[in-house]
């Protein structure tokens, strides 16, 4: 089995709610996202490539037109914006246009990250 990634970043606020009084992410705060987009196949295209990086080219425009510099909770609502609901989304976006995608990874921060594969 073949894998590829792909990383692409953001900056944009959210918050969450539900969690407890005093709670840090009950505030409205922001992070520098990373969105790692995970492709597998057992082959090879004719260009020797699982996919070729370039067709990802629509989920760079998606995230700079639609989430960079955004408030999250307004573009994705509110109850899809933690990191492993984002990874789902992400998962879904991708999967929708690449058959390759096997998983999508999001961090918020240098030492966390949540990932969805089916």
């Amino acid at each position: 089995m073949y894998t590829i990634t792909k990383e692409f970043h953001f900056s944009a606020s959210h918050q969450l709610f539900g969690l407890p009084e005093g709670h840090q992410c009950a505030r409205l705060h922001g992070h520098n996202y990373i969105v790692k987009v995970e492709m597998r196949s057992a082959e090879l295209n004719d260009a020797g490539f699982v996919r070729d990086y370039h067709d990802l080219a629509d989920l760079k425009r998606y995230i700079d037109d639609e989430l960079d510099h955004r408030h999250l909770n307004d573009v994705l609502g509110d109850d899809c914006v933690t990191a492993e609901r984002m990874a789902k989304h992400f998962h879904d976006w991708c999967k929708a246009r690449w058959p390759e995608v096997s998983a999508v990874m999001v961090s918020e921060t240098p030492k966390t990250w949540a990932e969805y594969r089916p």
